[in-house]
């Protein structure tokens, strides 16, 4: 047995170790929120006499967890790109222990901004911040009048409805009873994707973008690249999302929104909206101010909720604290977008048909390419169908890399109407 061969089955089995150890640690579960906190915090807010939620969570011990994660990190070459990858993930793996620890305290906010950064965060390649790009989509959306916008069919998918017609679909590409979809009356967000079943948000009423986005976004990405995991031969994990891909795999989904036609400028509105009011908690606004702003955006009562709630998760609601997760979304979008326009500009877009291998970084992607060359990871068995046709692919990100050399502050009426 060669050197090289002992050492990829020796990371292997650290990689099986890894997710050994914390298949027990639900991060987004421990944080959740049950559907009752809603209903009492809405009850109260109509007799005008809101109360902070003050909800309870459980609080495992991930000492052992945590100390056989640190023996997994020491054990792997970082010289070695699998090593490298493996590190990273345990090194995301101790940071969440750390924490799930702090669940309920104030000290839950600075470990969320370790793994998920913060709205101040710099956008890549660029001085501007998150906040700075959640402005610019929020002005953008206020600033189009109804007459612009396209408006939405004027009825409402059932959830029950919504189910069979998506488990139809889902039989047609992954296999029949691959994926199954369900109602979930327990369910504060619209939607959870996992690698064998998406769940609905009862008595919900979906649009048709909703119906587009649950496809692209849970689907045909969260879903997918756990089921495409599953299928990788040595790395495990690959079917086990981990905090420090979660910028990259939400990125990735919205991007495929983007691509597929299926994301609105309502939409970048909600996750602009949400990065804002993570920042106005950071800065001290309880729940109930953050409640209130999302109302006054123009979200319904239930809608504010659930958007506050997501921001308060896992931490104190009185203010000066936040879970930072839904920064990587805008974060994450624009990251994979130069992305794309990278592997374009350098002839490799075969990296962005591996990224939908598993859960996985970009970074991860771009470190692991030998690995995906000998087939150590295995190509993507699923892949969506905007991404299969590289033709079109290709096409519109060669003419987003010219466009975007184009200053629109420099572009004046005048010069479009001569134009044409």
């Amino acid at each position: 047995m060669s050197t090289t061969t002992h050492s990829l089955e020796h990371l292997a089995e650290l990689d099986r170790r890894l997710v050994a150890a914390v298949r027990n640690m639900r991060l987004l579960g421990s944080v959740s929120w049950p559907a009752s906190a809603q209903r009492r915090f809405l009850e109260g807010w109509h007799q005008g006499n809101p109360q902070l939620p003050a909800p309870e969570y459980a609080r495992p011990d991930y000492s052992a967890a945590r100390s056989e994660i640190l023996a997994i990190h020491a054990s792997a070459d970082p010289a070695h790109p699998v090593g490298d990858y493996i590190r990273r993930n345990a090194e995301s793996w101790r940071i969440a222990t750390e924490l799930l620890d702090a669940v309920g305290s104030p000290a839950f906010t600075g470990h969320s901004i370790q793994l998920y950064g913060r709205p101040g965060s710099r956008v890549p390649g660029s001085s501007l911040s998150n906040v700075d790009a959640a402005r610019h989509f929020i002005s953008l959306a206020d600033e189009l009048d109804n007459e612009v916008l396209t408006s939405e069919a004027d009825y409402c998918i059932p959830a029950h409805v919504l189910r069979d017609e998506l488990q139809g679909q889902l039989d047609a590409f992954f296999g029949q009873g691959t994926v199954r979809v369900e109602v979930d009356d327990q369910l504060i967000s619209k939607a959870a994707a996992g690698a064998t079943r998406i769940r609905l948000k009862s008595a919900t009423c979906f649009s048709e973008y909703d119906r587009n986005q649950l496809l692209e976004h849970e689907a045909f990405v969260h879903t997918l690249t756990a089921l495409n995991g599953r299928r990788q031969p040595n790395l495990s994990s690959f079917a086990r999302s981990s905090p420090r891909i979660t910028a990259t795999q939400e990125g990735l989904a919205v991007f495929a929104e983007l691509m597929t036609g299926s994301l609105d400028i309502e939409r970048f509105k909600r996750i602009s909206l949400r990065i804002l009011a993570i920042d106005m908690a950071l800065n001290g606004a309880d729940f109930i101010e953050v409640f209130r702003f999302f109302l006054d955006a123009g979200q319904t009562e239930a809608d504010s909720f659930s958007s506050a709630q997501r921001v308060f998760r896992g931490s104190p609601t009185r203010g000066g604290c936040a879970f930072t997760k839904d920064t990587v979304y805008l974060h994450g979008l624009l990251s994979v977008h130069t992305f794309f326009r990278w592997a374009l500009k350098n002839r490799k877009l075969k990296l962005c048909r591996n990224l939908f291998a598993g859960k996985m970084s970009l970074h991860d992607v771009v470190s692991l390419e030998s690995q995906f060359d000998s087939g150590y990871i295995a190509a993507p068995n699923w892949l969506p169908r905007w991404i299969q046709h590289a033709n079109g692919l290709a096409a519109m990100l060669a003419f987003s890399l010219f466009a975007n050399q184009i200053r629109l502050d420099r572009v004046e009426a005048e010069d479009i109407v001569l134009a044409l």
